[in-house]
C-alpha cells in the first residue's frame, strides 16, 4: 500500500511520533486528522502544520470514541486509514504507589480499550474506501517488559495480541491490519530522560513508512528486530538486557 492520496486519522497526533507522522503524511495525502485530549497541543500542531484537521477528545472514554467516529463519518467519509497511536504510561512502584490501581485503569482504557473501540467504530467507515487499513502502534516491549513501567508493556502486549487475532479474522476482508513496533524513540513521552539508545522521531517514522509501503503487516522498527530474536532464543537474557538500559 502507498501512504498517499488518502484521508488519515492519527490518535495522539499532537506530539512525538504522532506529530512526526502527521507532518510526513500531510505532504502526500488529501487530509490528515489528529486528535488529542489537549486543545493547546492540537492548536500548536495546527500552527506548525497548517493543513491539519484537529479534533479534541479523550479516547479513554468510550463515548468519546463514538463522538470521534461519528464526526469523522460525517465530515470525512473518505477516511481510509486509522492509526491508533495514542498511549500513556506511568513510572511507578506497584507495591508503594497508593494510586496504582487508578493508573492501571487509565492505561488500560487509553492504550488498549480505546484502540479496540475505535477499530470497531471505524471499520464501517474505512472499508468503503480504497486501500483501507488500521495501523496499531505498539513497542518492542511486548517481547520483554521494562519493570519501571508497571502496566505499559502489558497493555501494548494486549494490543499486539488483539492485532494478530484481528488480522487472521479479517483475512478475507480488504482491510489491511498492520502493527508497527517501535524501539525507544526520543520524544516528550520520556520527559527528558530518553535512554541513550533512543532513535529520533524522524528515523523511526522513516522506517515505519518505508516498511508499510512495502506491504509489511508486522513492522519491527530498529532494534525491535533484535529484541524479538533474543526473546525467542534467551527470554531471560532479553528481559535483563531491556531493564539494564
Amino acid at each position: 500500500m502507498l501512504l498517499q492520496d488518502k484521508t488519515i486519522l492519527i490518535t495522539g497526533g499532537s506530539s512525538g511520533i504522532g506529530l512526526e507522522l502527521a507532518r510526513r503524511l500531510s505532504e502526500k495525502n488529501n487530509k490528515v486528522i489528529i486528535c488529542s485530549r489537549s486543545l493547546d497541543k492540537l492548536q500548536r500542531a495546527k500552527m506548525e502544520i497548517a493543513s491539519l484537521e484537529i479534533f479534541q477528545c479523550d479516547i479513554s472514554k468510550k463515548e468519546e470514541c463514538v463522538r470521534l467516529s461519528d464526526w469523522v463519518k460525517k465530515n470525512y467519509p473518505k477516511c481510509s486509514i486509522l492509526i491508533n497511536n495514542a498511549a500513556i504510561t506511568h513510572t511507578a512502584s506497584f507495591y508503594k504507589d497508593v494510586d496504582i490501581l487508578s493508573k492501571l485503569e487509565a492505561e488500560i482504557h487509553t492504550n488498549f480499550l480505546a484502540p479496540v473501540h475505535l477499530t470497531k467504530h471505524f471499520i464501517a467507515i474505512i472499508e468503503k474506501n480504497s486501500n483501507p487499513s488500521i495501523i496499531n502502534i505498539t513497542t518492542g516491549l511486548v517481547y520483554a517488559p521494562r519493570v519501571i513501567y508497571p502496566f505499559y508493556s502489558a497493555t501494548k502486549a494486549a494490543l499486539h495480541s488483539f492485532t494478530q487475532m484481528l488480522r487472521i479474522q479479517m483475512n478475507s476482508k480488504k482491510i489491511a491490519i498492520i502493527e508497527v513496533m517501535f524501539p525507544a524513540v526520543d520524544t516528550p513521552w520520556h520527559k527528558g530522560n530518553a535512554p541513550d539508545i533512543a532513535i529520533s522521531t524522524e528515523k523511526a517514522v522513516d522506517e515505519m513508512i518505508s516498511s508499510v509501503e512495502k506491504g509489511q503487516v508486522e513492522v519491527k522498527v530498529g532494534k525491535v528486530k533484535l529484541i524479538h530474536l533474543i526473546s525467542r532464543l534467551a527470554p531471560g537474557f532479553a528481559l535483563k538486557k531491556i531493564n539494564n538500559l
